[in-house]
C-alpha cells in the first residue's frame, strides 16, 4: 500500500492547467487570423502528426484560445513568429541521446530573447514519475507570463523504461495541450538505461496554461496481458527540463488588469517587485509599502516575493512607486494629486515596463490608497482611479485570518478547495489534496486528536477485496478505510444485507477520523488516496470505470482546544506568522526600524510582511512602523524589531533578553545558567530533545550571518519580540530561508543563525506562556512540568487528608466518653 500512495504523490500544481478537447484551436495564431491563417493551421496540425489520444483530467476550465496577447499588447521588435514542427530521426545511434530534429523550420533562428529553463520540480513535481500500466500518464503544467511571448520552446525528457517493453508494440508519447508533438520508440539495447530526448515545442501550440502529458504505450507480451504488471513501466526523472525563449509584450494601461504584470500568477518562480520611494520613506509612508508588500505576498503564496527598494531611481521592468506631490523622480511625470490614487503607466527606464503608482497627498492619504488597492483591487478600472468615500472594515477578532482553519467552528472541506479537486476516476486516481493552515498555538496536550468528519463516496466494489481510501498528514500515515462491495453475499441475486446506493450508482459512507496531533503542524496538507484494487488480470478486460469523491461537507473541528503555547518558537513565527498574525490584519503588531534606516533594513521589512500575507491571506492594514526611539509607546504590541547590532540601539537595551547578545566586540549565546536549571527542575519547563540547549557558536563578523531571535518583550510580560539582524550581505539569505521550504524546517527554537544556505537553531534563553489555559487544564499542565511541585502537593494533600482524619477520629473519641458518662 506504501508503495502505491509514492506512485502517486504530486505535489499541488502552482497553477490549473486546462485541457481542450479541440486540439486545432490550440493552433490559431496570436492575430485573428482570417482564411489563409485557417488553412495554415490546418497544415501545421497535419505536419504535428494531429492530435494525441491521452485524455488527462482538466484541472482548471479550459482557455478558448492560444497564448492571446492582451487587449491593446503588442509584441517586442525581433519576436520570431516562425515555429519549428517535431519529426523523429531514423539515424539517432544507439544509445546517444534523442535529438529530434525540426522538419521544415527556417534557418534563421528566432531573435535572440530572455530563456527560462525549468525543471519538474521548478514545474510543481518534485519526485521521479513512475509510469505503470499499459497506458500509464503523467500531466506537467507550465503557464505563460501576460506580458511575454513565447518564440521558441523545447522539452528535455530524461527517461529510462523496461527492459521487458517489446519494442515493435511499445512507445512513449508526448503531446502538448493534447497535440502530438513526439512518439519516443523503446530498443531493447537501451532498455534500463538513462535516456535522454530533446523534444522541440511549436510555440503556436502554447497558450496561457498548458500542459505537457508524458504516456507510456507498454506491452510485454503478443498474447492477451495483465494490465497492471510490473513489468509495464518507464520512468520520469525529476531533471527534465523545458525551455521556453520569451519575447516581451507592451500591455496596456489598465487597472483592471491588477495584479499583472507587477505579479502573474502563471509564473512559478519567485516574484521580485521593485518598490521605488520618491522620497526617504517615514513610519507612515512603510506603512503603506507594508501594506501593499503583504497583499503581494499573500498572492505569491508559496512562490515568495522579495521586495528591492530604491529611493528616487525607477528600475527596468515592473514597479510599485508611492509618490506624494513633493516626490521627485527623475524622468517621471507625475499626474495632479489631489487625493488618494491609483494609476499604472510606462516605465521611462522600460519600454515594455509598467509603474503603478500609489498616490496620495499625505502619508496618511497613501495609506488609504494602499488599503484600497489590496481590499478592491478587482473593481478598479482604466488607467487612473481616486480613492473617495473609501472606509477601512472594522478591526479582525483573534484568529480569524481567511487561510486559517478557524478556532470558533467547524470548518468544510469545500471552503478550502473546490469540488472537482475533490473528486478522482480511475484505478491510478491522483491523491486528493486539502491545504490546513492551523492556529500555532492550538494546545492539543493530552487529547485524542483532531477531529475530521469525513464523508466519502466510490464506486462499490464488485465483491469483497483489498480496496482502501488512505489517509494521510504530509507524508504521515493516519489509516485506511475500506472500500465495501455493494453485495457481500458475491453472486447471490437477492441479499437483505446489500447497502444501497446513492442515485448516482456510487455508495457514501461517513467516517470520524482522528489526526494525530504531533502529525499536525501549522502548515500541514491532508492527502486522501483512493486505492482501488484491479479487478482485471491475465486475459481478462478492466474496464476503468471507478471514481470517488470526497463530501466538501466533510468537516474539520478544532473549536475544541485552547490556545495556550511555550514562547519563543520560532517554528511558530516561520510557519505561521506567529504571534504578529493572530490578529490578521497587524492591528497587535509594531515594526521597530533603526533611528536611520537604509535600504537593506527596508527590504527586510517589506520581505518579512508579505511572509506574515502568506500565511494570513489578509493585507497588514493596521500595521504600525516606528523608530527605535518609539517602541515604548507600543508596549502592549508584539514587536518585530530589525536591523544590525551597530545600528539597533534595542538591541543592545535589551542584551539582557536576548539569546544573543554582544560581548565586547564578538556576539554571543546566551545559554541557561545551572541556577535557572535548578530552577526550572523545581518549578518546571519546557525542554526540547531535538535542539541543543548548550553549544559553541560563533556569528562571522563578515556580515555574512543572519539571526533571526524570539524573546519575551521587556516592555510588557507576555508580549513578543522577533529580532531580525540583517544587514545588506545577510537579508537575502534570511528571506530565502524563510520562503524555501527544506530550509524552513530549520528555523525553529528561540534563535535561528542563517549563513547562505545553511540554517542552524538553538533553544536557549528564558521561556514564557502565550494564551489561556481552561482553570483544570492548567493545574493538570503545571503539575506534569514540575516533579517536585506534584510531590510535593501530593505530601500536602497526604497531611491534609491524615489531618482530616485524626479530627475525625478525634470527635467521635470525645462523643463515645460523651455517652459512657451519660450511661
Amino acid at each position: 500500500m506504501t508503495s502505491t500512495l509514492r506512485a502517486h504523490r504530486r505535489v499541488v500544481p502552482p497553477a490549473r492547467v486546462a485541457t481542450p478537447s479541440n486540439p486545432a484551436s490550440f493552433l490559431s495564431p496570436r492575430r485573428s487570423p482570417g482564411t489563409a491563417g485557417l488553412l495554415a493551421v490546418a497544415l501545421a496540425v497535419a505536419a504535428i502528426g494531429g492530435g494525441a489520444h491521452a485524455q488527462p483530467r482538466p484541472l482548471a476550465p479550459p482557455p478558448s484560445t492560444s497564448q492571446q496577447a492582451p487587449a491593446g499588447a503588442t509584441a517586442a521588435p525581433g519576436a520570431s513568429s516562425a515555429s519549428p514542427t517535431a519529426s523523429t530521426s531514423a539515424n539517432t545511434p544507439r544509445g546517444a541521446p534523442l535529438t529530434l530534429a525540426a522538419a521544415g523550420a527556417p534557418a534563421a533562428t528566432p531573435a535572440a530573447g530572455a530563456v527560462r529553463e525549468l525543471n519538474l520540480t521548478q514545474l510543481g513535481i518534485d519526485y521521479a514519475v513512475q509510469l505503470r500500466g499499459i497506458s500509464g500518464t503523467v500531466g506537467i503544467p507550465f503557464n505563460v507570463r501576460a506580458d511575454e511571448l513565447v518564440t521558441a520552446a523545447s522539452f528535455k525528457l530524461n527517461y529510462a523504461y523496461s527492459p521487458s517493453l517489446i519494442p515493435e508494440l511499445s512507445h512513449l508519447k508526448v503531446t502538448v495541450n493534447d497535440v502530438l508533438v513526439a512518439t519516443l520508440a523503446v530498443n531493447r539495447a537501451d532498455a534500463g538505461k538513462p535516456q535522454t530526448a530533446d523534444i522541440p515545442i511549436d510555440r503556436r501550440l502554447i497558450t496561457e496554461f498548458n500542459r505537457i502529458n508524458v504516456e507510456l504505450i507498454g506491452h510485454y507480451t503478443r498474447e492477451c496481458e495483465d494490465p497492471a504488471h510490473t513489468s509495464l513501466w518507464a520512468r520520469i526523472d525529476a531533471t527534465s527540463t523545458l525551455k521556453l525563449t520569451v519575447a516581451p509584450l507592451k500591455l496596456t494601461n489598465d487597472l483592471a488588469s491588477l495584479p499583472q504584470p507587477f505579479f502573474d500568477r502563471r509564473d512559478v518562480r519567485r516574484a521580485r517587485i521593485p518598490f521605488v520611494f520618491g522620497a526617504p520613506a517615514a513610519g507612515p509612508v512603510l506603512e503603506a509599502a507594508g501594506v501593499v508588500s503583504s497583499w503581494f505576498g499573500s498572492l505569491a503564496d508559496y512562490r515568495g516575493a522579495t521586495f528591492p527598494v530604491s529611493n528616487g531611481d525607477l528600475p527596468t521592468g515592473h514597479a510599485v512607486v508611492f509618490v506624494t506631490p513633493e516626490s521627485s523622480i527623475p524622468g517621471l511625470t507625475l499626474p495632479a494629486i489631489q487625493g488618494p490614487a491609483l494609476a499604472v503607466v510606462d516605465n521611462p527606464q522600460d519600454v515594455n515596463g509598467k509603474l503603478l503608482l500609489v498616490m496620495g497627498r499625505t502619508p496618511a492619504d497613501l495609506r488609504t490608497a494602499a488599503a484600497a488597492l489590496a481590499l478592491n483591487s478587482k473593481a478598479l478600472s482604466g488607467a487612473m482611479a481616486s480613492v473617495t468615500a473609501f472606509q477601512e472594515p472594522p478591526v479582525r477578532k483573534p484568529y480569524d485570518a481567511p487561510r486559517w482553519v478557524p478556532s470558533d467552528r467547524a470548518l468544510q472541506l469545500g471552503e478550502l478547495t473546490t469540488a472537482g479537486d475533490l473528486s478522482v476516476t480511475g484505478y491510478n486516481p491522483d491523491v486528493v489534496r486539502v491545504n490546513l493552515q492551523l492556529p500555532p498555538d492550538l494546545f492539543t496536550w493530552r487529547s485524542r486528536g483532531i477531529p475530521l468528519d469525513l464523508q466519502y463516496r466510490y464506486t462499490p466494489r464488485v465483491r469483497p477485496d483489498q480496496s482502501t481510501l488512505n489517509v494521510n498528514v504530509n507524508d504521515n500515515f493516519i489509516g485506511g478505510l475500506p472500500l465495501r462491495s455493494a453485495n457481500p453475499a458475491g453472486d447471490r441475486w437477492w441479499n437483505p444485507l446489500a447497502v444501497k446506493l446513492m442515485p448516482d450508482g456510487t455508495l457514501a459512507e461517513t467516517k470520524e477520523v482522528i489526526l494525530p496531533p504531533l502529525a499536525m503542524g501549522p502548515r500541514s496538507q491532508l492527502r486522501l488516496h483512493y486505492y482501488f484494487e484491479p479487478v482485471g488480470g491475465r486475459c481478462v478486460p478492466q474496464l476503468d470505470n471507478v471514481r470517488g469523491s470526497i463530501d466538501p461537507t466533510s468537516k474539520i473541528d478544532v473549536s475544541g482546544f485552547p490556545h495556550f503555547i511555550a514562547m519563543p518558537e520560532l517554528a511558530a513565527y516561520a510557519n505561521g506568522g506567529f504571534p504578529f498574525s493572530r490578529m490578521a490584519d497587524l492591528s497587535d503588531t509594531a515594526v521597530i526600524l533603526p533611528e536611520q534606516p537604509d535600504n537593506s533594513d527596508t527590504e527586510t521589512y517589506l520581505g518579512l510582511l508579505g511572509q506574515i500575507g502568506r500565511s494570513t491571506g489578509y493585507p497588514a492594514l493596521r500595521v504600525k512602523v516606528g523608530r527605535s526611539s518609539e517602541a515604548a509607546q507600543w508596549a502592549d504590541k508584539d514587536l518585530l524589531v530589525i536591523g544590525n547590532l551597530q545600528s539597533q540601539p534595542l538591541f543592545t537595551q535589551w542584551a539582557d533578553k536576548m539569546p544573543l547578545k554582544r560581548n565586547g566586540t564578538a556576539p554571543e549565546l546566551k545559554l541557561n545558567s545551572w541556577i535557572d536549571n535548578a530552577v526550572d527542575f523545581v518549578i518546571g519547563a519546557r525542554t526540547r530533545e531535538d535542539l541543543p540547549g548548550t553549544m559553541q557558536i560563533a556569528v562571522s563578523e563578515d556580515g555574512r550571518d543572519a539571526v533571526l531571535a524570539g524573546f519575551e518583550s521587556p516592555l510588557r510580560s507576555g508580549r513578543s519580540v522577533i529580532a531580525a539582524i540583517t544587514n545588506a550581505s545577510s537579508k537575502e539569505a534570511l528571506l530565502n530561508a524563510l520562503m524555501t521550504p527544506d530550509l524552513l524546517k530549520s528555523v525553529q527554537g528561540s534563535m535561528t543563525i542563517v549563513r547562505d544556505t545553511q540554517v542552524n537553531s538553538v533553544l536557549g534563553g528564558d521561556t514564557y506562556y502565550v494564551g489561556r489555559l481552561p482553570p483544570f487544564a492548567w493545574v493538570q499542565w503545571n503539575l506534569s512540568r514540575s516533579p517536585l511541585m506534584l510531590g510535593a502537593l501530593v505530601l500536602v494533600l497526604a497531611l491534609l487528608g491524615a489531618g482530616v482524619s485524626y479530627a475525625g477520629l478525634q470527635l467521635r473519641a470525645r462523643r463515645r466518653l460523651s455517652v459512657n458518662k451519660a450511661k
